[in-house]
C-alpha cells in the first residue's frame, strides 16, 4: 500500500534495532549531498536521512531541494551525530514532488511573523506554526471532550441569521439582492428585503447564545462551538473579523455556577494541552523567551509560558465585583501617576484592556473575574440584580481576565423573568416582535439559566504565548484583508 508509512514522531519514540520502516515528508535541509532532515508535520523534530554516497543517482540527488517531498524506504539506525538517537539509512529514495528551491519562499532562516502573515499558505511549514496550529488542533478536541464528559449536548447554531444577538449593529450582511443600486426599493426608498433570498434582512452570526439558550431550557445543558462574525473596522493584535466562540447554556444555573464552570473549563483546557503537546509548548517557550530578550526589562513577562500555564492550574481565580475593581483601578499609582492611555473616570465606565490587564499581571497577579457590572454597559439579556451597586442597576454579568491578554471569557446569569426582559428590551430599543421566539422560553417553563462565549482564539493565544491574534488562526479575515 501506498500510504503504508510510519509517522516520523512516532518513529522518533522508537529505539533504533535495525528495523526497516518507510516514511513519507518534505525536506527541510539537504547537507553535503548526504544528510536529509525529512519533516512530515507530526512534529517539530525531523528524521535525519543518510544518503549513502554513490548509491542514488545523481540525477535524482539534484531533485532533493528544500521542500520536495520523499518517500524514503530505509533502516533505522543509532545515529553517531549530536543529538538525535537515531538516522534513517536510505535504502530508496522516491521523488513525490519537486520544489523549485530557488522561488521557494521559505528559505532555512528565521523569517519575521509579519512576512509568514503574507504566505500564510505555506507558514504551516515553520516550527513556530507547527506547534501553534497542533495546539489548535488539541484545545479544540479538549473542549468538546471537557463537554462531552459533563453530558453537554453540543448544538449547531445558525451562522446566517436574522437577529443581532450582542446589538452591537456590527454585522456582516447576508443577501442575494444586486448591490449596483437596482435592487428592489419599498415605498419610503428603502431596501425591500421581502425579495431578498430569506425575505427579510439577514447577517452572519455575531454569537450562537440565543439560539443556545433555547437548547438549554430543553436538554439542561448545551454548548456551540464554530464560527462568528463581527464587522469591526479594528485592526489590532486582539481583533478578527471571523474567529470561533465556544458558548455553553446551561439551565438550573446561577453567576456562581457560571464563574465555577468557566474556570474549570480554562483549567482543563491548559491541563489538557501541557499533559498531550509538551514538546510543542516547550519549543514556543523557548521561542517567547528568545522574543522577550528584545524588550526592555520592564516589559517582560516575570514568568515564562509554561510557568505562566502552571500559575494559572495551580491558583484560584480572583474574583471581586466590578465596583470593587474600579475603587482598585482609581486608587492605583498607575492611575495617579497618569499612566494609563484611558482615564479611570468613575463608576459606570466601560474597561479597557489596558485596565483589564493591570488588575490581572500588576495588582492581583493572576487571572480575574469580575462581575455585577453596570446595566447601562451591558448586553439585554443580562439578569438584573436585586438592590444596587454605588446607586446603580448592575446586571449579573461576568468577565474572565488573564494574563497577557485581557478578556477571555464574557458571561451572565440570563434573565429569565419575562417582564425584566421585555422592559430591558424596551429601553434600549430591540423590538420584542423580531425575538418572539426567544421570549417564548420565559413564557413556557422559565427557569434561572446562564451561559458564557470563550474566544478560542485568545484562548489559543493564552496557551502558545502568541502575541497577535492572527498568529493562531490559519486564515487571519481583518480589515482590507481576505487573501486566501
Amino acid at each position: 500500500m501506498f500510504h503504508k508509512r510510519i509517522k516520523i514522531k512516532d518513529l522518533l519514540t522508537q529505539e533504533p534495532k535495525g528495523q526497516e520502516v518507510t516514511v513519507m515528508g518534505w525536506v527541510r535541509t539537504f547537507r553535503n549531498n548526504q544528510f536529509i532532515a525529512l519533516n512530515d508535520g507530526s512534529t517539530n523534530n525531523n528524521i535525519q536521512v543518510v544518503v549513502e554516497l554513490g548509491s542514488f543517482d545523481e540525477s535524482l540527488l539534484k531533485r532533493i531541494t528544500t521542500s520536495a517531498a520523499l518517500k524514503v524506504r530505509g533502516i533505522v539506525e543509532p545515529s553517531l551525530g549530536k543529538g538525535q538517537k537515531m538516522d534513517l539509512k536510505a535504502k530508496e529514495i522516491e521523488i513525490l514532488g519537486d520544489s523549485d528551491s530557488e522561488a521557494y519562499p521559505l528559505q532555512p532562516k528565521k523569517h519575521s511573523l509579519e512576512f509568514l502573515r503574507e504566505i500564510a499558505h505555506l507558514r504551516f511549514r515553520t516550527n513556530t506554526f507547527g506547534a501553534v496550529f497542533r495546539l489548535r488542533h488539541a484545545l479544540a478536541f479538549a473542549i468538546h471532550q471537557f463537554f462531552n464528559d459533563k453530558g453537554f449536548v453540543y448544538m449547531h447554531t445558525p451562522i446566517i441569521t436574522a437577529s443581532d444577538a450582542e446589538g452591537a449593529g456590527e454585522t456582516f450582511r447576508v443577501t442575494t439582492l444586486p448591490i449596483d443600486g437596482t435592487a428592489p426599493k419599498t415605498e419610503d426608498g428603502s431596501i425591500n428585503f421581502k425579495e431578498d433570498f430569506f425575505g427579510r434582512s439577514t447577517n452572519l452570526t455575531v454569537s450562537g447564545q440565543l439560539e443556545a439558550e433555547l437548547g438549554a431550557t430543553a436538554f439542561g445543558d448545551v454548548y456551540t462551538f464554530g464560527p462568528t462574525f463581527r464587522a469591526e473596522n479594528s485592526n489590532t493584535a486582539r481583533h478578527l473579523a471571523e474567529f470561533w466562540m465556544i458558548e455553553p447554556e446551561m439551565a438550573f444555573y446561577d453567576i456562581e455556577d457560571n464563574m465555577e464552570l468557566a474556570e474549570e473549563f480554562i483549567k482543563y483546557l491548559i491541563r489538557y494541552a501541557m499533559d498531550n503537546n509538551r514538546e510543542d509548548l516547550e519549543f514556543l517557550a523557548q521561542r517567547l523567551a528568545e522574543e522577550e530578550k528584545q524588550l526592555p526589562q520592564d516589559k517582560r513577562s516575570e514568568l515564562g509560558l509554561i510557568e505562566k500555564l502552571e500559575f494559572v492550574l495551580n491558583n484560584s481565580f480572583e474574583k471581586l465585583t466590578y465596583t470593587e475593581a474600579i475603587s482598585i483601578l482609581k486608587e492605583s499609582n498607575h492611575n495617579k501617576k497618569k499612566k494609563f492611555q484611558y482615564d479611570i473616570t468613575g463608576w459606570g465606565m466601560d474597561l479597557q484592556s489596558e485596565h483589564e490587564r493591570y488588575l490581572v499581571e500588576k495588582h492581583f497577579k493572576k487571572p480575574v473575574i469580575l462581575y455585577n457590572y453596570p446595566a447601562a454597559i451591558k448586553a439585554f439579556y443580562m439578569r438584573q440584580n436585586d438592590g444596587c451597586e454605588a446607586g446603580k442597576q448592575t446586571v449579573a454579568a461576568m468577565d474572565i481576565l488573564v494574563p497577557g491578554i485581557g478578556e477571555i471569557v464574557g458571561g451572565s446569569q440570563r434573565e429569565e423573568r419575562l417582564e425584566k426582559l421585555v422592559s430591558r428590551m424596551k429601553e434600549m430599543n430591540i423590538p420584542a416582535e423580531e425575538l418572539w421566539w426567544y421570549l417564548d422560553i420565559r413564557k413556557f417553563g422559565t427557569v434561572p439559566h446562564a451561559g458564557f462565549g470563550l474566544g478560542f482564539e485568545r484562548m489559543v493565544q493564552f496557551v502558545t504565548g502568541m502575541t497577535n491574534i492572527r498568529d493562531v488562526i490559519a486564515f487571519p479575515r481583518t480589515p482590507k484583508s481576505a487573501e486566501f
